[in-house]
């Protein structure tokens, strides 16, 4: 795990918990009857919390791309390196 993914799995769970704790809140509220002002929110929140997922599946991707293609990179330099040694 590289320490970009590490950052952006470290905000998905603190993401995660914020809409868990809004939901114990929402529910508590549900409960006492001041649900009906928050269901609005409560959607926008969900929506912005699947954006957020999406987006970080993205940037798992994308480093994982990355990380091939440097990958890939420091091998051929290594081959080209070892070759200009060897003769």
């Amino acid at each position: 795990m590289t320490q970009d993914e590490s950052a952006l799995d470290q905000a998905a769970r603190r993401l995660d918990r914020a809409l868990s704790l809004l939901e114990q809140e929402l529910a508590g509220r549900r409960a006492g009857g001041e649900g009906e002002l928050f269901d609005p929110a409560r959607s926008g929140l969900a929506a912005e919390l699947e954006r957020s997922r999406q987006r970080e599946r993205h940037l798992e991707a994308a480093g994982a791309d990355a990380s091939r293609a440097l990958g890939q990179a420091i091998a051929q330099i290594e081959a080209v390196l070892g070759g200009g040694r060897e003769g």
